[in-house]
């Protein structure tokens, strides 16, 4: 969120906490976004010491969690704030809940560039790794939306991402269907076909993740809690306070 002065409070120490705070969250989603984006990089480069590095790193992000658990902990036995400003807390709180799981499911990305390129078993054709790659870059977009949506409170820009998050799930069902096609093509591909179905999983969890911060940045802007809506739910109750 921009470094904007909270409303309601005049304490500057409140002021000064809510800001770190927001810092710490910005932090995390660009540590999250690099972790993605170098494991996808360390896939596509069968670069193995990359992928150490973003399996390594996946500590930093827990790190920051636990930061901001304290954080959030400290302002609301110190300040015992109300209304906006609690909801805010909360939702921090649960996006950064929500950022971790997205350094994990990283990990794991960077795991496959180990299970493929760091032994003498046989490399997979690039076909099967091109829908990693480009679900990937789509859930990367959703992050981002996610956290400008947070940085501005915009609500039709989360919205975006919830619609973006239905895309994806068509998206998914796309490249199970040609995963498929590659196994019965060539069924000693089974292995690797295996090992790919987790990988798009795990790109697909990020998506929901993504989704679930736009939901996050909802609840905090309007109060209605979305976490388990569909978007026709979620749109017909944003038409309903209006």
């Amino acid at each position: 969120m921009s470094e904007k002065m909270v409303t309601g409070h005049t304490l500057k120490s409140f002021d000064e906490e809510m800001l770190d705070l927001n810092r710490l969250v910005n932090e995390a989603a660009i540590k999250a976004r690099d972790q993605l984006a170098e494991a996808l990089h360390a896939l596509d480069e069968e670069a193995i010491d990359l992928a150490r590095q973003v399996i390594m790193r996946d500590k930093e992000i827990d790190s920051m969690e636990l930061d901001a658990d304290n954080a959030v902990f400290h302002i609301i036995a110190r300040h015992q704030p109300v209304a906006k400003d609690l909801r805010q807390l909360l939702a921090v709180s649960k996006m950064m809940t929500d950022l971790e799981h997205i350094g994990d499911e990283a990990r794991e990305l960077a795991r496959l560039t180990l299970t493929f390129y760091d032994d003498d078993a046989s490399s997979p054709n690039y076909r099967l790794l091109s829908d990693i790659h480009k679900l990937g870059r789509f859930v990367d977009d959703m992050l981002a939306k996610a956290m400008c949506a947070y940085a501005e409170d915009e609500v039709d820009l989360a919205l975006q991402v919830l619609r973006l998050n239905e895309d994806l799930r068509e998206e998914m069902i796309a490249a199970l269907r040609r995963l498929s096609t590659y196994l019965l093509e060539d069924a000693r591909s089974v292995g690797h076909v295996v090992h790919i179905n987790l990988g798009l999983r795990g790109v697909e969890k990020i998506g929901s993740h993504a989704a679930y911060i736009a939901r996050h940045v909802i609840f905090l802007i309007t109060g209605l809690d979305v976490r388990h809506e569909s978007l026709e739910e979620v749109k017909r109750n944003l038409e309903a306070r209006t």
